[in-house]
């Protein structure tokens, strides 16, 4: 019988968290599935963005709302380094309420909009505003829903291409999990067809499957645990993910866990005094050389500090610095980038977010039954510009 993060599926349809557990689940698999659609569509990929080489002032945006923005997050400092051009990450919450300042620059612009379901109020809004505020702007949409209003609308535009990701990954439960990881990959897989460097995808995939059954047991009895505030801490594309990190919780166990998220150089510039007894941190740790200094000095220093009950390392690495406390190792990704890392590296964040709520008796596919948050986003008024 096939389980999901420990559970038959008796189990968790009782409680309520069937969808989550899949969702979490099916990742590894469905980045693969996610890799062919983008092979399949190449031709079409490059024609699309061929149009725009003739453009020495191209700007990229990355946008979405919530989860959606942190994929683009995630992901902007690793594409400016590889791709040498100005990229910005600014969600659409961002730009609705502020079009005339961020697209005060009437320049050449590449849009790309990630949309679960595509039908956000705020993604459709950014579309219509961009349009009207630029003379020349190009769509790229990755979405996991055919049906959704941001794909269908995109169909008949010259300047757009919409890009649909593998069917399961249109979520079915309320936090976004499988929907962020494939979004996220198509992106870099696209943007990056010239300069490609996401180069072991099945490696990849192969050591995150493994991993998630590995550390299922260690994260549970994390999870048992009644830590008050959770920390996420990244540096880079890294700082996208612990943000992400940190919602995913909030979503999950509605709001009962406080978290947040910084940089490991940031953490120390005021959001530090948050540390308490209650406190747990996880520092996801960088394979870049220069970068890894500057998270190991601050793993090292909250350690030394004992003032939070659990430091938690995430790393591809092993070094004394790691080894002298407490940590999860990925396997076999010695070598990888941080774009590559963000892969394995999520799946922790996702499964302890979903065990604590569990441990809280809280329903990961439902975490806010009474509706005041909502799977789409509701009572969004768009205001005529």
């Amino acid at each position: 019988m096939e389980k999901y993060l420990g559970y038959v599926e008796k189990e968790l349809k009782q409680l309520s968290a069937f969808w989550t557990a899949k969702e979490i689940s099916q990742q590894p698999s469905c980045w693969l599935k996610t890799v062919k659609i983008i092979e399949n569509a190449s031709d079409e990929i490059q024609t699309f963005l061929t149009k725009m080489d003739v453009f020495s002032n191209l700007r990229i945006i990355l946008t979405g709302a919530g989860t959606s923005a942190f994929a683009g997050e995630s992901i902007a400092p690793a594409l400016v380094g590889k791709l040498k051009c100005r990229i910005d990450a600014i969600s659409t919450t961002d730009l609705v309420a502020n079009p005339q300042e961020y697209f005060a620059e009437n320049i050449p612009t590449l849009l790309v909009s990630f949309a679960r379901s595509g039908n956000s109020p705020e993604s459709l809004a950014t579309v219509e505003l961009a349009d009207k505020c630029l003379s020349t702007c190009f769509h790229l949409i990755l979405t996991c829903n055919a049906e959704g209003e941001l794909y269908q609308r995109c169909q008949n535009n010259k300047n757009a291409l919409a890009l649909l990701m593998p069917k399961e990954t249109n979520d079915q439960s309320f936090a976004m999990t499988s929907s962020f990881s494939c979004m996220l990959l198509a992106a870099v897989l696209v943007l990056s067809y010239k300069t490609p460097f996401l180069r072991e995808l099945k490696n990849i995939s192969a050591v995150s499957k493994v991993l998630l059954e590995d550390m299922n047991f260690d994260i549970k009895e994390m999870a048992s645990h009644e830590y008050k505030r959770v920390i996420y801490l990244g540096s880079g594309g890294f700082k996208g993910l612990a943000r992400e990190s940190a919602l995913k919780l909030l979503e999950l166990t509605a709001g009962r866990v406080v978290a947040c998220y910084d940089s490991p150089l940031g953490f120390r510039h005021g959001p530090k005094s948050i540390v308490d007894t209650s406190t747990f941190i996880v520092v996801f740790i960088s394979n870049d050389p220069y970068t890894r200094l500057y998270d190991l000095d601050l793993l090292a220093e909250l350690r030394r500090d004992a003032h939070a009950s659990k430091v938690l390392a995430i790393t591809a690495q092993k070094d004394e610095r790691v080894m002298d406390g407490e940590y999860i190792y990925v396997p076999n990704m010695q070598e990888a980038n941080d774009v590559e890392l963000l892969f394995p590296y999520m799946l922790f964040a996702q499964s302890y977010s979903f065990h604590r709520a569990l441990a809280l008796k809280n329903s990961p596919d439902k975490p806010c039954p009474s509706g005041e948050v909502n799977r789409v986003v509701q009572g969004v008024t768009i205001h005529s510009l």
